[in-house]
């Protein structure tokens, strides 16, 4: 399977993005280097990144082994990385991206991501607290004026394309309003218990491809409950494996892929990167994609509840 092409969704403005890529999110430290190194030995070349997950040094590590190897050049993979809620400020977006870069030992991103609409108090901290030690301090800057910043990026070849995360149908027509380079994503939590269908609609109509995060749920989530729904058991999607003779995972992740989203399943597990991967060889028919489509139940996994009261939330108010 090594090398195995992988489908691309093309940008708006006609740059190309693979259709899966291996996300690294919650990744346990000391174990991301080896996932990469796995990943790209299996065929993935769409790595995704955040300064707030901590590891894109190893990350870094990953990727730096495989191109001295050989296996990849620099401009086979696409990365993707996001600007924190601490760094929204504009003086402080270009510095933040070249920390990520730094990390990263790369040149330049692929794909850089205002990671959520909400700012953060600027400083050291990546979850400033107040004193009473349960509320965040907020950052009073608006992503409207990040933006020009990410811009800015793309002007001095640091980043190849800037898109969203975390952002409604309201906020990414705001961006949409002052940009010169339009976003060309939206990176959203997207799987059968929470479709966003408003979201992906309007971006459809916008030129935006969405970025399906937490395709499967994100059962390793750390804030999970034990009562807490397991999408990977939930029994039409293991009717539907044993049918096409593949993982709950795979099925998953094949529906966003049928959908016309670019997916990022997260593992360290060798074998789930492999399985993950092998997505490419079978359809979802009709019958399946709407029996998949009705287990809609709006169970958003990060609702970013520690942010709530900020004036920027997106899942507070109408999406």
């Amino acid at each position: 399977m090594a090398g195995k092409a992988v489908p691309n969704a093309i940008f708006k403005n006609g740059n190309n993005i693979p259709m899966i890529g291996l996300g690294t999110w919650n990744s346990p430290p000391g174990q991301v280097a080896q996932a990469v190194k796995d990943a790209i030995d299996v065929g993935y070349r769409h790595i995704d990144c955040a300064h707030v997950y901590q590891n894109e040094h190893e990350v870094g590590e990953g990727i730096a082994a495989k191109i001295a190897e050989g296996v990849v050049k620099r401009e086979d993979l696409f990365v993707t990385s996001k600007l924190w809620n601490t760094f929204h400020r504009p003086d402080l977006v270009e510095g933040a991206c070249r920390i990520t870069l730094k990390n990263l030992k790369l040149d330049y991103l692929d794909l850089y991501l205002i990671h959520w609409p909400v700012g953060y108090k600027e400083g050291s901290e990546l979850f400033p607290m107040g004193p009473d030690g349960k509320k965040f301090l907020f950052s009073d800057v608006d992503y409207v004026d990040t933006w020009p910043e990410m811009e800015k990026l793309v002007d001095g070849g640091l980043v190849r394309n800037i898109g969203l995360s975390n952002f409604n149908t309201k906020q990414m027509q705001r961006i949409l309003d002052v940009a010169r380079i339009a976003p060309v994503t939206n990176q959203i939590e997207c799987h059968p218990y929470l479709h966003q269908s408003k979201i992906t609609s309007f971006g459809a109509t916008k030129g935006l491809i969405i970025t399906a995060y937490s395709p499967l749920a994100s059962p390793a989530r750390p804030w999970v409950k034990a009562d807490d729904p397991v999408l990977l058991d939930d029994e039409t999607v293991v009717q539907m494996a044993k049918k096409h003779g593949k993982t709950t995972a795979q099925i998953l992740i094949r529906y966003q892929i049928q959908q016309g989203n670019v997916v990022i399943p997260k593992s360290v597990t060798k074998e789930r990167i492999v399985s993950n991967f092998d997505v490419f060889n079978f359809q979802l028919d009709d019958s399946d994609m709407k029996q998949l489509a009705s287990l809609e139940r709006n169970g958003r996994i990060c609702p970013e509840s520690s942010a709530f009261g900020h004036p920027h939330h997106p899942f507070e108010k109408d999406e």
